[in-house]
């Protein structure tokens, strides 16, 4: 923690915080829509994060300041016991504190300050980051006993009840337990999960597009609801145990391209595991490619400036494959290429994309 965040905590609050916490955000190599559908995932975590401080008060007042989450200053504050969704990214925080009062941990007021270098909507878990590291300051200031499994569960469980967005478990996950270097593997429907190495002889870029989404609003919480209909129509509880895709053709549309995607996308997410310890990064550029494909055909959560970004990523030949991460409708690309390389062209990329699209490219790795 730098000594100038120190200063700004305490220039705004009057005294010092004495809590302190982070969580990164990550990137889904593979493994998208997969998570509130029973499957499997593949994600990593990247160098941006998001940072706490903390400090308790002696009354129920919680106090909250961010100049990188809202606009500049942007502040909040609200009583315990008063917690409503406003709208609003503080929606975060105080569905943590109405959570942790609903099951019954005794909690008191606190000043919060937040910064994070993970862009808002950009598909790389923003949500999840702040959601874990506010976790941690705050199971670190009233000792809780909450390991960090449950700090991910939690963390869905504001998302899902409070500011109402129905996403899997995959972020929460990731922004708990990933790290740069590994790919967490995990089975979200068990919880059982292993880290496995990214081969050194590969560079990753991730291009943000600047095309903003939601998860609280619009395509996201549609495309669940199509997938749960999905499930009714194939009589099956999750997408995860649908054994022959053959059958989803028989259920009408958009529920079976739906479902289709889900479960090969399952299958991608195996392949890739498989190719990874074989150390095959053409198959696994392969699967990526597929699975991009699947998102902009059977799962309809593209759009044409992530499209145009990954066609300029295929046209490289150093590049092996590029998708779309995240919940899609916006956000941002993934890509492996030869060692080396990724610098240049990623580069290369957003150049093109801003000289031939009216957004604005931004590169976060590397």
């Amino acid at each position: 923690m730098s000594d100038v965040r120190r200063d700004t905590f305490h220039r705004y609050f009057g005294h010092s915080a004495t809590v302190f916490a982070e969580a990164p955000g990550r990137v889904n190599l593979i493994g998208e829509h997969t998570d509130y559908n029973g499957g499997f995932v593949l994600p990593t975590a990247i160098p941006q994060r998001t940072h706490a401080e903390l400090a308790l008060r002696s009354d129920s007042k919680v106090r909250i300041l961010s100049h990188d989450i809202g606009p500049n200053g942007e502040e909040h504050d609200y009583m315990l016991g008063d917690e409503r969704p406003l709208h609003r990214w503080f929606d975060y925080v105080a569905g943590i504190t109405w959570l942790l009062r609903e099951r019954g941990y005794a909690i008191r007021g606190f000043d919060l300050r937040v910064s994070t270098d993970i862009p808002m909507g950009a598909g790389l878990s923003s949500s999840a980051s702040l959601l874990v590291t506010v976790l941690r300051a705050l199971r670190q200031a009233f000792d809780l006993p909450l390991n960090d499994v449950d700090l991910a569960l939690m963390s869905q469980s504001v998302e899902n009840g409070f500011v109402g967005a129905h996403v899997g478990i995959m972020d929460q996950m990731a922004a708990s337990l990933a790290d740069s270097g590994t790919a967490l593997f995990l089975d979200t429907r068990s919880l059982e999960y292993r880290k496995i190495m990214i081969p050194d002889d590969i560079d990753m870029f991730i291009i943000n597009s600047g095309v903003r989404h939601s998860h609280a609003d619009g395509g996201y919480n549609t495309r669940r609801m199509e997938c749960e209909e999905a499930c009714s129509h194939l009589g099956v509880k999750e997408l995860r145990d649908v054994q022959d895709i053959n059958l989803t053709y028989a259920i009408g549309e958009p529920f079976g391209s739906r479902a289709r995607h889900v479960i090969s996308e399952n299958a991608r997410v195996l392949k890739a595991v498989d190719a990874i310890s074989r150390g095959s990064m053409e198959e696994l550029g392969r699967l990526m490619i597929e699975s991009h494909a699947s998102m902009r055909d059977n799962f309809k959560v593209s759009v044409p400036e992530i499209d145009f970004l990954v066609e300029a990523s295929l046209a490289h030949p150093e590049v092996y494959g590029a998708r779309l991460t995240g919940g899609g409708f916006g956000g941002s690309i993934v890509g492996i290429c030869r060692k080396g390389h990724g610098k240049r062209l990623a580069n290369l990329i957003a150049d093109r994309y801003q000289s031939q699209t009216s957004h604005h490219a931004s590169i976060l790795v590397p």
